[in-house]
């Protein structure tokens, strides 16, 4: 039998907003409180996974972006104050966590991604005027000079991305240490507590949700599909021009809202966005990486070989960046919505 939030779209939609808003946040608050259980259990001193703390905090990161998302499409049907204010604090206590776990997976990426480079693929590096010196796109593409140039700047680069990436994890971990222990974050938990027992609506929640649940899902939809038609035609995009990222990591957090929204309604993710959504995290990881690249290629009095191999790891990333676009593009569903107005 299927739970309140999870109900087929005809009958969440006959019940009471609040018959299906309710329990959805509920459930919500519970995988909250469920998790910040396991991740103090798998973080004790005696514990020596560490991976468990890990799963935990990813846990703990969902259940925050779920209830943030849905509090902030559905504001319209609870207390305004306690919504805008949990909502943001949730994000400040998602955002604080997810960096370590960022800081892991880009050094891994890039240490990944220089040992595929090394004496084999050569894309285009980057200069410090922003054009491409001509080292060519393909396998084995590129002068044997510029195969050794990498090959001695690789280990070079590798081992001052370590530095770097290891300094940023190790002063995430204490930050999110810090966070975990401060009262501002006990105070986030409380209100989710209290989350888990009672939810703050309003006296429009009693109406039935084809009426008020609708509404608010469609419109985040509408924010989706506008912000995906705002993007320029492919052929038309400078991939190395990053101020471009934020619109794409915009409409990633739009189609976060709308799965979180199609959720409430449905009882389930829109499965048809499973595809686009997973081309959106692998963009974000790829041009976030590149610019970690492009930082540590700024470091001071570096060898001419190791910022060489930056350059060259910064296009490989870029182009990335370029791939994942492609597979937006290719598997997003509603075709006519990518084109540009």
């Amino acid at each position: 039998m299927r739970r309140p939030d999870q109900q087929t779209p005809g009958t969440a939609t006959a019940l009471s907003a609040e018959a299906v808003l309710a329990p959805y946040l509920r459930a919500q608050a519970a995988d909250f409180l469920r998790s910040l259980r396991l991740h103090r259990e798998q973080s004790a001193p005696t514990d020596t996974g560490g991976r468990g703390a890990e799963e935990a905090a990813r846990a703990l990161r969902r259940s925050a972006r779920r209830i943030s998302g849905t509090l902030h499409t559905f504001k319209g049907l609870l207390d305004p104050g306690w919504a805008d204010q949990l909502r943001a604090e949730l994000a400040w206590l998602s955002g604080t966590l997810a960096r370590e776990h960022d800081c892991s997976t880009r050094l891994l990426r890039l240490l990944e991604a220089l040992h595929r480079l090394s004496g084999a693929h050569l894309p285009a590096a980057r200069t410090g005027t922003g054009k491409a010196t001509a080292t060519g796109t393909g396998p084995g593409s590129g002068t044997a000079t510029d195969r050794a140039a990498l090959d001695v700047g690789a280990a070079r680069a590798g081992a001052l991305l370590e530095r770097q990436l290891t300094l940023a994890r190790t002063r995430a971990h204490s930050a999110a240490l810090q966070a975990l222990g401060s009262s501002r974050f006990h105070a986030v938990a409380d209100s989710v507590a209290l989350l888990a027992s009672e939810v703050p609506l309003t006296g429009a929640a009693g109406a039935p949700a084809a009426e008020t649940l609708l509404g608010p899902s469609e419109h985040a939809r509408g924010r989706l599909l506008g912000a995906v038609a705002a993007l320029p035609p492919g052929e038309a995009a400078d991939v190395y021009n990053e101020a471009h990222d934020a619109h794409w990591h915009q409409i990633r957090l739009l189609l976060r809202l709308h799965r979180y929204a199609h959720e409430v309604v449905a009882g389930a993710p829109d499965p048809v966005l499973a595809g686009p959504e997973h081309a959106l995290d692998l963009h974000r990881e790829a041009s976030e990486a590149a610019s970690a690249a492009s930082a540590a290629a700024r470091t001071p009095r570096i060898a001419p070989a190791t910022a060489y191999a930056l350059g060259v790891l910064h296009a490989d990333q870029r182009h990335e960046v370029d791939a994942a676009r492609c597979v937006f593009r290719d598997t997003w569903p509603y075709a006519a919505a990518v084109a540009a107005p």
